[in-house]
């Protein structure tokens, strides 16, 4: 099935983004971009190397998958995927060949594939309003495109990565981490990212307003407005940095409630791996892996589909209406 069968991954992948976008569609979602690693040894599985991945945190021997998930008020499920090729591999038709990866597929940066999965979510009408993703994914082409789509983002960024205000907005200048540390304690306040496992995930953020751009330079008709998100543990003061883009007027809690929304894809892999076997794969080969990847996030989008169903209240009866219905009947009606 995954390795000598005729079928086709991509449509699986297209069948199970369709299957969970009936349930879990909204127009406020998410797209949360992130990779993650499927530990190898040797040399033949398609796309291993040794490089470094930040869910391991240290340089292994690896293949590296990017994800895309769909997150909404109604649950979260993988919609896309790709698998990483390193230039070792992409430059060495023999052992491309071997691994059966398709002719013509050429070298593509992790961010490459993820702008990939943004464009084909866009091609095929997923409804979303916002991506989030982590420092990997916080510059280039990736910005540019979901502004001319006219998508907001709140996209991480190194402590050095340079922010300037202008067109009327107070005076912002130098690395995300120098502004950081010119912040007033006035500029702070205490906000939840989400509701974790144990409960509201608190940390202190500050937003600076940087520009407000008119959106007929992007294909847009509305002002959109350019800014540096900061947040800060209570814990231990670790900051993270984010670029955002977003319709002008937008409130801070919602630009934090887009970032908090990373944590389902980090609850999704952690899912898939414990309980559905994402990283159990044996194959070696491109459709080998895609194949199995494809299957488990099929599964996964029948568990959000479940849960989301589960989770729902209970219908409303009016009164004097036999709540136990058909059963109650067929047994004589005893309750």
């Amino acid at each position: 099935m995954l390795g000598r069968g005729h079928w086709d991954a991509d449509a699986l992948r297209d069948v199970v983004r369709d299957y969970a976008l009936e349930t879990l569609a909204d127009p406020d979602a998410v797209l949360v971009l992130d990779e993650t690693c499927f530990l190898k040894q040797g040399k033949a599985s398609c796309g291993v190397h040794r490089q470094y991945t930040g869910s391991a945190g240290k340089i292994t021997n690896c293949q590296i998958g990017v994800f895309a998930v769909y997150a909404s008020r109604h649950g979260h499920a993988f919609i896309d995927r790709a698998l990483y090729l390193h230039k070792t591999w992409t430059s060495d038709p023999v052992r491309q060949a071997a691994a059966h990866v398709p002719e013509g597929t050429a070298f593509a940066t992790k961010p490459g594939l993820a702008l990939a999965m943004i464009e084909r979510a866009m091609a095929t009408d997923v409804p979303f309003s916002w991506v989030a993703a982590d420092t990997v994914y916080g510059v280039g082409d990736i910005e540019m495109a979901l502004r001319r789509a006219g998508k907001g983002y709140v996209l991480g960024v190194k402590t050095d990565h340079l922010f300037n205000s202008w067109i009327g907005k107070p005076p912002v200048a130098g690395t995300a981490e120098a502004i950081a540390n010119g912040l007033a304690p006035t500029a702070w306040t205490r906000l939840s990212a989400g509701d974790g496992t144990k409960g509201a995930r608190l940390y202190d953020w500050a937003y600076c307003e940087l520009a407000d751009l008119d959106g007929a330079a992007y294909d847009q008709t509305s002002l959109w407005t350019r800014g540096l998100l900061v947040r800060c543990s209570l814990a231990d003061g670790e900051r993270a940095y984010f670029t955002t883009w977003c319709p002008a007027g937008t409130p801070i809690q919602t630009l934090v409630g887009v970032e908090g929304r990373r944590w389902s894809i980090e609850d999704a892999f952690e899912t898939a791996k414990t309980e559905l076997g994402l990283t159990h794969n044996e194959t070696r080969s491109w459709h080998g892996w895609h194949r199995h990847v494809s299957l488990v996030m099929m599964a996964f989008a029948l568990l959000a589909v479940i849960r989301h169903h589960a989770n729902a209240p209970p219908p409303k009866y009016s009164s004097g209406v036999d709540r136990c219905g058909p059963i109650s009947a067929r047994c004589g009606g005893l309750r």
